[in-house]
């Protein structure tokens, strides 16, 4: 009996601790994101990057050797994001700088050159956040209302990051509605929207693999 008590009377003192450190967890994981978003809207390339996980790193760096090697053809089969994003790197990097970076430094250069808009962040916030071991998911609430998406998280050497491309897929269902509301041919619509939001029109070699 007094074991039984002594087993209960210590469940009880931790349960509290318990419920503490998944409360701390849970705040962390919305730090992260809040620091992220801070940064994106400062135009901190550098601190936006470090709240961001491996996974994001590894994406942007299959997507720069895309730039470096891929030819129109390969191009032409990838998803509307990938494609737009090897488009429009192209054309507004220069050559050396492609060259000569890697995925971490290509994505502190498209946060300082505005090509990570603001307007993904801007009115974004993580509501209920779930953590379940070294993952944890947050719920996207945007303008203050419940959405049915959410953000992901990664905990990696003791740190909560961001998992960009977990919302890339509903972020490319929403791209092929708006082009196949605009009317336009994909590839059309695509070397449109680049001269819209840098100011000149892509030439040729944005088809053109940079390494050759």
């Amino acid at each position: 009996m007094k074991h039984f008590t002594r087993t209960a009377l210590l469940a009880l003192l931790l349960i509290p601790a318990l419920t503490f450190a998944q409360q701390t967890e849970e705040q962390q994981v919305k730090k992260t994101f809040d620091d992220y978003k801070s940064a994106i809207l400062n135009d901190k390339g550098e601190e936006a990057v470090e709240k961001v996980d491996t996974k994001t790193i590894t994406y942007y760096g299959d997507i720069l050797e895309k730039v470096k090697t891929a030819d129109s053809l390969t191009i032409d089969k990838l998803s509307l994001m990938d494609k737009l994003m090897v488009l429009i790197i192209r054309h507004r990097i220069s050559k050396d700088e492609i060259l000569t970076t890697n995925g971490k430094q290509l994505l502190v250069t498209a946060i300082k050159m505005g090509m990570v808009g603001k307007s993904s962040v801007m009115n974004n916030e993580v509501g209920a956040v779930k953590v379940n071991g070294n993952f944890a998911t947050g719920e996207l609430l945007v303008r203050g209302q419940k959405t049915p998406l959410s953000f992901e998280f990664n905990k990696e050497n003791g740190t909560w990051k961001l998992d960009l491309t977990a919302v890339f897929p509903a972020g490319e269902a929403a791209f092929r509605q708006m082009v196949k509301q605009s009317g336009e041919p994909e590839n059309e619509y695509l070397l449109s929207l680049i001269e819209l939001t840098s100011g000149k029109e892509p030439g040729a070699d944005v088809w053109v693999p940079v390494r050759r």
